[in-house]
């Protein structure tokens, strides 16, 4: 049987010896002590768990340091770059969480990269600020759509509108009613006489509802998943519904799931914070 004898700093296997090679212990010594510097592609990769050319796009999209080369050509990666790796992989490796909260988890994984890790610290704060309101702004919405389920109008328009003027109404365009009711949200009746829709009080309140959910990131699927729960009967755990695709649904996004993909965000901006708080510290010291 063969026997395998491997050095181990930092987590990281430096040298690897198999038997039948002769080494003496005092070459096994040297190389304990020996200084342990850099980091290669493979290495940094698998430490995060990513494929190596994941950390060479990194590294040109400015989410970790300029790494040096050696006279050889090779990449000399450092502890500070395995840090900057961790901390962007942290911060974009996820659902797609909405352009905003994107652009922001990029731009302080950038900001970090140059070694200014004061202000992404702050970046971090204001990111989470940024979640936080996505993610209240998502339950507001939920809660509207509980109260209306429940009863509650959700606006006051008595009159009958048309396709038009609901349009002004709400803000939107003629084109996104239309879609809405193309997609399944709402049945609009017509005119008996010239068959144009006719939007009364039920419809109004309904589209209210339809807006806010669709501006506050929720899926053109989750909305009509949740209203098909709705028009069934179903007034209960509506926003289970939202949040939750069915088995029938062969794929999903992020905003199928809002409310779960916004509270991992929330969860990733607190340990964001965390890791360089850490990162700042070791500098530190």
């Amino acid at each position: 049987m063969q026997t395998v004898l491997r050095l181990v700093k930092n987590g990281f296997t430096i040298w690897e010896h198999h038997s039948g090679v002769e080494i003496s212990i005092h070459t096994i010594i040297c190389m304990i002590r020996m200084p342990f510097h850099h980091l290669s592609t493979s290495k940094i990769a698998k430490a995060v768990g990513c494929h190596p050319n994941t950390v060479r796009l990194y590294e040109q999209w400015g989410f970790i340091p300029p790494v040096p080369r050696s006279p050889a050509g090779y990449r000399l990666y450092t502890q500070a770059h395995l840090d900057a790796m961790r901390l962007a992989r942290l911060a974009l490796n996820t659902a797609w969480p909405g352009r905003a909260i994107r652009r922001s988890a990029a731009r302080l994984a950038r900001h970090a990269a140059t070694g200014d890790l004061g202000g992404a610290l702050e970046m971090a704060y204001q990111h989470l600020a940024l979640v936080q309101s996505e993610l209240a702004q998502a339950e507001a919405a939920a809660l509207l759509l509980e109260r209306w389920a429940q009863g509650v109008p959700a606006d006051a328009t008595a009159a009958t509108l048309e396709i038009k003027a609901t349009a002004r109404l709400l803000d939107v365009s003629v084109d996104t009613l239309r879609g809405w009711e193309r997609n399944g949200l709402l049945r609009v009746p017509r005119h008996p006489g010239n068959g144009y829709r006719q939007y009364g009080p039920q419809e109004i309140s309904r589209l209210r509802v339809i807006r806010m959910l669709r501006s506050s990131g929720y899926s053109l699927m989750a909305i009509l998943r949740m209203l098909l729960q709705l028009d069934a009967g179903k007034r209960e755990d509506l926003r289970q519904a939202l949040d939750t695709p069915r088995p029938d649904e062969d794929a999903y996004y992020a905003a199928d799931r809002w409310l779960t993909t916004l509270t991992d965000q929330l969860q990733r901006a607190w340990e964001l914070i965390a890791q360089l708080e850490g990162m700042i510290q070791s500098r530190r010291e």
